[in-house]
């Protein structure tokens, strides 16, 4: 008789990236819901401008909204609004824009990324004041924006206060000020504030609006929240290649997204979860979190042989090698049984390795 064989599920749940995750149920069928029939394309459409209508209600004005297929294209065209050839734009030194969009900023604005010195993720203050009093004068890229994370790449999250410092001082020396928000859901409920609270009266200029990693199918939202900002992006949209031509269908997921604040309580759950998973590997004497658990990220270090041998049971990031610095990612589905099982699944591998004591190297 043969023996049974084990299947693994493809689909098995993990900790890698949000953007592993499925797409949430309500925003699948809203795709469904307008499966039929014609539109006109390229976001000429009822549900796109129904879409657009529900921006202007969660900001409580009238805002300039698009969709595009992915984050790289929203950082990068809604930064175009303060291109110009010969200026930079501040960032961060761990600022996705800076570190994961490849060369797309450079190529497709034509400017330098200027990184700065961040603590735990965040930009502060003095770091933004140094740069903005250099004397290099026309030898230098004259600053013309500010791109902030919120949450920051590393799991933290700027308080509204945080926020508006740096925006003051921002704009106090000329330059727009644009919000990274792919994970925005997290920051909002990890503050309790309302967005309008968050950006709109911090004085923000632009916004990348997550939807991928909020349970979309596909599909990001620039919003300019100054008005008349950014008048010509239809133009860069089609020049980026962020045109859809079949728009009504990403817009129809921002229309359910937005809807009784789904993006928000997405946050929240992934925000637990992450919560859940820190309160299980906290006491843990071969784990240490590297940084605070705010919104749905939980970074750790931890033994080389221990988290290679856990990467290759469920894969994960190492976000840098030479620390051992890994990241644990949570999404908005996932359960606390992927928490035990994960975490079960690390402190096997400890027992195997002989870490289970204070002094594992």
């Amino acid at each position: 008789m043969e023996a049974a064989q084990t299947t693994l599920d493809p689909f098995a749940r993990g900790f890698a990236s949000d953007n592993f995750a499925a797409v949430h149920p309500r925003v699948m069928e809203r795709i469904l819901a307008y499966n039929h029939g014609h539109a006109r394309a390229y976001g000429d459409d009822t549900v796109t401008a129904a879409a657009r209508a529900a921006f202007n209600r969660l900001f409580g004005r009238e805002v300039t909204s698009h969709f595009v297929w992915n984050g790289t294209g929203a950082n990068v065209t809604a930064l175009s609004a303060f291109a110009k050839s010969y200026g930079a734009i501040l960032c961060t030194d761990v600022a996705h824009l800076c570190n994961d969009e490849s060369t797309a900023p450079e190529r497709l604005l034509g400017m330098r990324l200027l990184p700065l010195a961040s603590r735990q993720g965040k930009l502060e203050p003095e770091a933004l004041a140094a740069v903005l009093s250099r004397g290099h004068g026309v030898h230098g890229a004259l600053p013309v924006a500010l791109t902030l994370t919120q949450p920051t790449e590393l799991g933290t999250v700027y308080t509204v206060a945080e926020l508006r410092a740096l925006v003051d001082m921002a704009h106090g020396h000329g330059l727009g000020v644009h919000v990274d928000g792919a994970r925005l859901g997290c920051a909002v409920a990890k503050l309790g504030v309302s967005v309008r609270e968050m950006l709109v009266e911090t004085g923000v200029d632009a916004l990348s609006f997550g939807g991928t990693k909020h349970g979309l199918l596909a599909g990001e939202a620039v919003v300019y929240l100054k008005p008349g900002l950014g008048h010509e992006f239809p133009y860069v949209q089609k020049h980026a290649m962020q045109l859809a031509s079949k728009m009504r269908f990403l817009a129809a997921q921002f229309e359910a997204l937005l809807e009784d604040d789904l993006w928000v309580e997405n946050g929240r759950r992934a925000n637990q979860a992450a919560q859940m998973l820190y309160q299980a590997v906290r006491p843990l004497p071969f784990v240490k979190v590297a940084f605070p658990v705010e919104a749905n990220t939980v970074f750790t270090t931890l033994p080389k042989p221990l988290w290679q041998a856990l990467q290759a049971q469920t894969f994960f990031w190492p976000w840098d090698e030479r620390l051992d610095l890994v990241r644990w990612m949570c999404a908005f589905d996932t359960q606390p049984q992927d928490i035990t099982e994960f975490v079960g699944a690390l402190t096997g591998l400890a027992r195997k390795l002989g870490m289970t004591n204070s002094n594992a190297t």
